[in-house]
């Protein structure tokens, strides 16, 4: 088979069949003294099949905590050996293994707890699960080992609870490098998850995963996930400004490297944020070359606890909306990626505010202006 005819086979590997990557590189992007723990992470699709284009993400299967199935192990007093099932096709695994790899125990749903509550004669829970609202507010930040060890003892099996768990979901992280700059190669760009809740320290299953367990040479299951409203514009020669504070910045990585390579003639303006310009500021060498080389064409950026009143990406967006909306004029695509719940609200909102002055327009006007931009794919959004 000549090399050519390799290129047009699709990959064997998919979400139901992900590649065992091999990891190339795990570092922390922040410096000595940051609240934060950022990795960027490479790893090798060399033998995969596998390719993207900038905007794709990849999906990684986790496993979980040792340290929680532990626990639950002895909550439950039950022998990590013994075999439970863990699907439809009725294969069978050590129960200690099952928990590591293929079931979701951090998130707890309101059926898996109306489930349990069958098996425990607590008075406490039977309360909890006939109150709704009460039932919502108990999963809201808790896991299936605070399930386990609030509400026991239990009348059923190590088989009979594995029974109620759900499949662990694999996570989906925007790639952070262009297939053409880095061949055989996928780069990611994740933070680390942890935070105190109902008592406990509590981890992102994946990100601490990837930033206490996965070192080089260890293996990952990965598969690329596509996103078709999240490209590039196809014409290189359009301006596109990205809007990316912390790991946001992650495909507009990709989005540069890309153009970097193609030589695009197009402008290229980005807008980061994060806490601390001394030990926040992710691949700031790395775009500051880019930026001297004509890939990147302006950056500005926002460090919200570098000064007394807290700024953010949407007021740098403010400062410049005369030019912002010049570009947006001459026929920018904007794009923005990252925190969903406040960020990507206020740069909408923002966005809506620079149209609604700079274009004269009254507010009604500055929105259908926006909804114009979303409907040409001019305004795209990465948010999670």
């Amino acid at each position: 088979m000549q090399v050519t005819d390799v290129e047009k086979v699709p990959s064997l590997f998919s979400r139901t069949n992900p590649f065992q990557a091999k990891v190339l590189k795990n570092m922390n992007l922040n410096g000595e003294g940051s609240t934060k723990e950022t990795r960027h992470i490479e790893l090798s699709l060399e033998g995969s099949g596998l390719s993207y284009v900038p905007g794709d993400c990849l999906g990684v299967v986790p496993d979980n905590d040792p340290e929680l199935v532990a626990s639950i192990l002895e909550v439950m007093k039950w022998d990590p050996e013994t075999a439970v099932v863990i699907n439809k096709q009725n294969e069978t695994l050590p129960l200690k293994e099952a928990l590591l790899k293929h079931f979701e125990l951090t998130l707890l749903s309101k059926k898996i707890v109306q489930q349990a509550a069958e098996f425990s004669d607590n008075e406490a829970l039977k309360q909890l699960v006939a109150d709704t609202e009460q039932l919502k507010a108990y999963t809201d930040g808790r896991d299936v080992l605070d399930l386990l060890s609030e509400f026991g003892p239990w009348k059923a099996s190590a088989h009979e609870i594995v029974a109620l768990l759900r499949k662990m979901p694999p996570r989906l992280y925007s790639i952070a490098s262009s297939f053409a700059a880095n061949p055989g190669e996928v780069h990611l760009t994740i933070g680390a998850v942890r935070y105190m809740a109902h008592g406990r320290e509590r981890k992102g299953v994946c990100s601490v995963m990837c930033a206490e367990r996965l070192n080089e040479g260890d293996t990952v299951p990965v598969f690329v996930q596509l996103n078709k409203h999240f490209n590039l514009p196809e014409s290189s020669e359009q301006d596109i400004i990205m809007v990316g504070p912390g790991t946001g910045i992650a495909p507009f990585r990709s989005f540069i490297q890309e153009r970097a390579v193609s030589k695009a003639a197009g402008k290229a303006w980005l807008f980061f944020g994060d806490q601390r310009s001394a030990t926040d500021y992710l691949y700031q060498e790395e775009l500051e070359q880019y930026q001297q080389a004509g890939a990147l064409t302006k950056i500005d950026v926002a460090f919200s606890r570098d000064t007394a009143q807290k700024v953010y990406v949407q007021n740098k967006m403010q400062e410049n909306s005369q030019e912002l909306f010049a570009w947006l004029e001459r026929g920018a695509y904007f794009y923005v990626c990252g925190d969903k719940q406040n960020m990507a609200k206020d740069v909408h909102n923002t966005l809506i505010d620079i149209i609604e002055k700079e274009g004269k327009l009254s507010r009604e006007e500055a929105e259908a202006y926006l909804n114009g931009l979303q409907e040409q794919g001019r305004y795209q959004r990465d948010v999670y």
